[in-house]
């Protein structure tokens, strides 16, 4: 069957490929894998059907032939094991999935908590004297991941499935906006938004959204 991904029906990042169907949307173009949407509102997330596929009522789902998966590192590392986006040999495609599992759970979580910090509690008397300490932290994970990367084109050998997982982290707000401050990270994600792939990845997300909002 063609793979259907849960999508929102208006995403809430305003079309800047920040939803977290991108790094799926992504990788399928990037393996040449036709698919088909399933647009929800925020209403339909929260619903037995959608939950049933994503028990915590999120974005994004990934069904085909049989399987329904969430999350979207899960999802991305099934895409790369079917459709060639990590390495042949053993030893390199271990290292590559440790990359992906560095994206999500090393890279990204202290970017979504300095966005969090700002955003959700920015008003709470503590957030002062916070945000400096996690910006500490965003930014010695920045310094070692742009020392692990070096000279290299990219993460493992040839462009592939970490690939996508650390540069959807590194475009998110609170990491872009130190980019400047790092220029190994800044030409690694713009090396990667300017393949083809990405580019049609964001340019659907961004009609999605423009659909939605109209």
């Amino acid at each position: 069957m063609t793979p259907v991904i849960s999508v929102f029906a208006a995403s809430p990042d305003g079309g800047c490929g920040l939803a977290r169907d991108m790094a799926v949307r992504w990788a399928l173009l990037e393996a040449g894998v036709a698919h088909d949407l399933r647009p929800l509102s925020f209403a339909e997330l929260k619903t037995a059907d959608h939950k049933a596929r994503q028990p915590f009522g999120q974005i994004p789902t990934l069904e085909t032939d049989g399987l329904t998966l969430f999350e979207s590192g899960a999802i991305v590392l099934h895409v790369a094991e079917q459709h060639g986006l990590l390495p042949r040999e053993p030893a390199l495609r271990g290292r590559a999935v440790a990359w992906m599992f560095a994206a999500v759970a090393t890279v990204e979580p202290v970017i979504v908590e300095r966005e969090v910090a700002v955003l959700l509690e920015g008003d709470r008397p503590w957030t002062p004297e916070r945000l400096p300490l996690i910006e500490a932290r965003l930014r010695q994970r920045l310094d070692d991941l742009a020392s692990a990367l070096g000279e290299a084109e990219w993460l493992v050998g040839d462009f592939g499935a970490a690939d996508i997982m650390m540069v959807c982290a590194l475009r998110r707000p609170a990491a872009a906006r130190l980019l400047p401050d790092y220029p190994v990270l800044a030409a690694y994600v713009a090396r990667a938004e300017a393949r083809p792939a990405f580019v049609q990845a964001f340019a659907d997300q961004l009609a999605r959204w423009q659909a939605g909002a109209g």
